[in-house]
């Protein structure tokens, strides 16, 4: 049984994942900083409704933590960690850029040289889809990066230097996962998915940037996790590529987006039209072409139905928050 540890086990693609992978039969346990400035009462909730029900509690401590990392992997003997703890978000990262190297840079070089020291044999890390910079047309994995329009997207760019690095220096495996606006059920509360329902459920204005004509691959979590399930499924000794899309290849209108959610709340959307920040990108779509090659066709829940579950979510949940300025990256 392969022993799998996952970073950011309390957020919101690493608790899905934790539980599929259980269910999957591996033995996974993961660490979460539990930080209060990334939605710490979500984060709590997260562990209580999908990890404690399978038994599973994530540890305490915060990946720059390396010794205590280093420790706890060889005790564990962990042979795939899932690198998923981050500072998210494209205009946050330029109100916190200090914090944002100390948890993205940082944080990713502890849990390089933490695999190394233990002997992890494969590390899958997530990566984003905003290292593409801003332009248009059908991203894949071989086209050129950048230059990034956010903070954000350059420690992302830089996380995949890093780990190119010690592939190539350390033999460290690493295989990056750029991961395109990923949505549904138990969602980070500073997204465009949650903020617009939020705001229609709650009747109060919501803003659309680039006057809602940009385009979203937006990807359903279930989709994400299975296609990660997957590539960790795959024998340790098969090579996998360095760098991965997880993405649909099915861009959607942001206006089209909220229409959709109009729909399913009864409820028509008090817009405010904002032309488009220049941290923010006007189109992404991943070719999905590569992944498809490694673990066969995808999953791909239909928008409706994904969308469907994230209001239902949040309206069994029903966080009380303040609606702000919505990021679609």
């Amino acid at each position: 049984m392969t022993s799998v540890f996952v970073t950011g086990a309390a957020g919101f693609i690493g608790a899905h994942l934790i539980c599929e992978l259980a269910r999957r039969g591996f033995c996974v346990a993961g660490c979460d900083h539990f930080d209060p400035a990334s939605s710490g009462e979500l984060q709590v909730a997260r562990v209580r409704a999908l990890l404690n029900p399978v038994g599973l509690m994530p540890l305490r401590m915060d990946v720059n933590e390396t010794e205590r990392l280093v420790s706890t992997l060889r005790a564990r003997r962990v042979e795939t960690l899932i690198h998923l703890a981050a500072l998210p978000g494209v205009r946050a990262s330029s109100q916190r850029p200090l914090a944002y190297a100390q948890a993205n840079l940082q944080g990713f070089a502890s849990v390089l040289e933490a695999s190394r020291q233990a002997g992890v044999q494969r590390v899958f890390y997530a990566s984003s889809s905003s290292v593409y910079g801003n332009r248009g047309g059908q991203f894949a994995e071989s086209d050129r990066t950048g230059p990034p329009s956010s903070f954000y997207a350059a420690t992302k760019m830089a996380n995949e230097s890093m780990a190119l690095a010690y592939k190539a220096q350390m033999g460290l495996n690493t295989v990056g996962l750029r991961l395109f606006t990923v949505y549904g059920p138990w969602g980070r509360p500073d997204m465009a998915p949650y903020l617009f329902a939020q705001a229609i459920r709650k009747g109060v204005p919501l803003r659309l940037f680039g006057h809602g004509q940009p385009r979203r691959d937006f990807t359903y979590i279930s989709d994400v996790v299975d296609a990660i399930a997957r590539l960790v499924q795959q024998p340790l000794a098969v090579p996998l590529p360095e760098i991965l899309n997880i993405g649909h290849r099915q861009p959607v209108r942001i206006r089209d987006f909220v229409q959709a959610i109009e729909a399913i709340v009864g409820r028509a959307a008090r817009i405010e039209m904002h032309p488009l920040p220049p941290d923010d990108v006007g189109h992404t779509c991943a070719d999905d072409r590569l992944l498809t090659r490694v673990i066969g066709p995808l999953q791909r829940t239909a928008l409706q139905d994904g969308l469907l579950a994230l209001v239902h979510w949040l309206q069994s949940f029903d966080p009380v928050d303040a609606c702000q300025p919505a990021s679609t990256s």
